[in-house]
């Protein structure tokens, strides 16, 4: 029986939600300004997608860019609007928490898990910010989040490929490894193949709409991805 690989989309609109949908994404990771990597979204954004899209949504958690070390007022601000999310009935979220040393800060991402009541919970690319990532997976792991978005400590997917095999040869069984930054359908199949996970995250920053207003292109994008994804085996 073929294998089947789920596709996740970041987007920062209404529009470039649906556009993903129609051109195959299996979910969508929903942020605002992702030029900085993402922040969490409004209220409205998030309510107006998934009420138009029906697809999984996940919402990034974070309240500013820049590093992932947060203040007590900043882990706040994470709460309510994890809190948010819940209420709107999303599907997940995506965060990341570390200490001042850069590992992760493991009791403040596990009071979120639990605050998130049920909704699948990623731990993002914070990880690759980790002096050590195979010491950070096990970290994360107890924290009981669903999966993991990483590049493998590098600044795209396909360069860290061989250090996120070893994730997901480590994390078998306990979470899903979701490798992304810089997939497209050039490199899918490789990074798929040479990591051994059964999803991938993209962007598509090079045909993103941001400030274009070009959706059809953005989905012509997605769906020469998503092809490219069902027809690995």
């Amino acid at each position: 029986m073929k294998k089947k690989y789920l596709l996740e989309i970041s987007v920062e609109s209404l529009e470039g939600a649906m556009a993903a949908e129609r051109g195959g994404a299996d979910r969508i990771e929903l942020c605002a300004e992702l030029s900085v990597g993402g922040i969490t979204p409004d209220p409205g954004l998030m309510l107006e997608t998934f009420a138009n899209v029906q697809i999984p949504i996940s919402a990034m958690i974070r309240p500013r860019a820049g590093n992932f070390v947060y203040s007590d007022e900043e882990f706040a601000v994470m709460r309510t609007s994890l809190r948010t999310a819940y209420r709107l009935q999303l599907d997940g979220v995506v965060l990341g928490i570390l200490k001042a040393d850069r590992r992760v800060d493991v009791e403040r991402t596990r009071e979120l898990v639990q605050l998130a009541m049920g909704m699948k919970v990623t731990f993002h690319r914070a990880i690759d910010e980790t002096p050590d990532l195979l010491a950070a997976l096990e970290d994360v792991m107890q924290t009981g989040v669903s999966r993991i978005l990483t590049s493998g400590g590098k600044q795209i997917a396909l360069e860290g490929a061989a250090t996120i095999a070893k994730l997901v040869s480590q994390s078998r069984g306990r979470v899903t490894i979701l490798p992304g930054a810089g997939i497209n359908a050039e490199n899918a199949e490789e990074v798929l193949r040479k990591t051994g996970a059964s999803e991938i995250h993209s962007g598509l920053s090079s045909a993103a709409p941001y400030g274009s207003g070009d959706y059809k292109k953005f989905e012509a994008e997605v769906r020469k991805l998503a092809e490219l994804v069902a027809s690995v085996s």
